[in-house]
């Protein structure tokens, strides 16, 4: 099993300095920036996916990228684009797919087949998705066969099925570098496994399972469940978009080849409480919270706090440096933890945990000092070995404009990767009749990508 990370311009400045708050005059975005497999070594993950939906290009748009980014991911490729053209990472994967969450009010997809192959080819993808059309209904009463769903359901399985079997047809004269994959759409896992039977027809050995994201663990097992029933063992499972990530292990028995997932990153500035992965001798990952310390002049919720008169800037200022600073001190063993707690208390309870009334919940004060408390208590960045940990030290768990957040986004990929690799030590070597990452029988895999096995 494989980890393939999401990508979305997530770089960082290596150069950012955490005491000034920031880069250095001279720094030219995205060009000065590393993305993760280019700070951490090796790579926090196994492969890269690049959704069309965040490249923007094309009629639905909205992208993250700018256009003139765009226009040079197809030209100069996606490889090149993501600076994964270096020879050490020549046998990482790119995946590709269409973004179908960004055009799911639309009455039919945005792209053709032939486009979706054009962009895919364009830009050097290894491995891309068929057009699909999402279904967000659900009914897990259904086990076998397209009982149940509604016209519309039934309509958007059609669709994805015509356009799997369109895109197959035209990606043949791209055999030999270039992987397809049949997606996965339905609204039961009966209909699920109908889909997979049908694309396995069609001569897909790779498919990728869509429309997991809303589902719980146990939907989204009894779908693999269904759809590992029908298809031969030897097809390759994608799971796209896979938000039950932090539980993979639990999935090791339904034979997933790949997955792709954002989860550690957004969790290390997305989440409230657990920001900050960290092994542990079992195995599992135990998550920390990090210690918010906004911005006091940018900060929106301080702004308006100031300019309603209910606080000073300058106070603001005092206690936000006397907070920092106390961090500081307390990762050189300069300070203690209930002094360090207090000064990071301060300046956190006005910032973060006022309600509407002005008014912080002594409840919810405690409980975010305990969680607090045990953070700094364990230092676990004081265990790690990765570089973000190594050069940041306690700024990694301090909550504090993207610099900080991504780099702790950085370090959680590092984290759940070995995780997932651990796991990969627990599979069996593949036999003859198993199939690689890119669909060969029997075929030795380069060292990094051994693991990766139908079965």
């Amino acid at each position: 099993m494989k980890f393939i990370y999401a990508d979305s311009l997530d770089y960082i400045d290596p150069l950012y300095d955490f005491v000034a708050d920031r880069s250095p005059a001279t720094r030219r975005p995205y060009w000065d920036d590393l993305y993760p497999h280019e700070f951490l070594s090796p790579p926090p993950y196994h492969g890269v996916l690049v959704s069309r939906a965040i490249v923007g290009d094309g009629p639905v748009g909205g992208g993250k990228y700018t256009a003139a980014q765009a226009q040079r991911f197809r030209r100069e490729g996606a490889r090149a684009f993501l600076r994964l053209d270096a020879p050490s990472f020549a046998n990482m994967p790119l995946f590709g797919d269409c973004g179908a969450f960004a055009y799911h009010s639309a009455e039919v997809p945005p792209y053709t087949p032939e486009d979706m192959l054009a962009f895919y080819d364009d830009a050097g993808f290894t491995h891309g998705c068929s057009v699909d059309h999402i279904i967000f209904e659900f009914d897990e009463s259904h086990m076998v066969g397209l009982g149940g769903g509604n016209d519309e359901t039934q309509r958007r399985f059609d669709i994805t099925q015509a356009n799997a079997e369109k895109f197959l047809q035209a990606a043949r004269p791209l055999a030999n570098r270039f992987t397809p994959l049949g997606v996965i759409q339905g609204w039961s896992p009966g209909s699920m496994a109908e889909a997979a039977r049908r694309l396995c027809a069609m001569g897909y050995r790779y498919l990728a399972v869509g429309g997991t994201v809303p589902l719980k663990t146990p939907q989204i097992k009894a779908c693999l469940g269904a759809i590992r029933d029908v298809i031969p063992p030897d097809v390759c499972l994608h799971v796209l978009g896979f938000a039950k990530a932090d539980d993979i292990a639990d999935f090791r028995s339904f034979g997933i080849t790949t997955f792709d997932t954002t989860s550690p990153l957004l969790r290390a500035f997305k989440d409230a409480k657990s920001n900050y992965y960290a092994r542990r001798p079992n195995g599992r990952i135990e998550y920390y919270t990090a210690i918010r310390i906004p911005q006091a002049i940018e900060n929106p919720k301080l702004q308006r706090l100031a300019k309603r008169g209910e606080r000073r800037q300058e106070d603001l200022l005092r206690l936000e440096s006397r907070a920092l600073g106390a961090l500081r001190a307390y990762d050189r063993d300069e300070a203690g933890l209930e002094e360090t707690l207090d000064a990071v208390m301060d300046y956190d309870t006005p910032a973060l945990l006022e309600d509407p009334g002005g008014v912080a919940s002594p409840k919810k004060v405690a409980e975010l000092r305990l969680r607090y408390a045990r953070t700094l208590r364990d230092r676990p960045w004081k265990e790690c070995g990765c570089a973000v940990c190594q050069q940041a030290s306690i700024e990694v768990v301090i909550f504090r404009a993207s610099n900080r957040n991504k780099r702790r986004g950085m370090h959680n990929l590092a984290v759940f990767k070995s995780l997932v690799d651990d796991l990969g030590k627990m599979e069996t070597a593949p036999t003859d009749d198993q199939a690689d990452l890119f669909g060969r029988k029997g075929a030795p895999e380069p060292a990094e990508y051994r693991a990766v096995v139908c079965g």
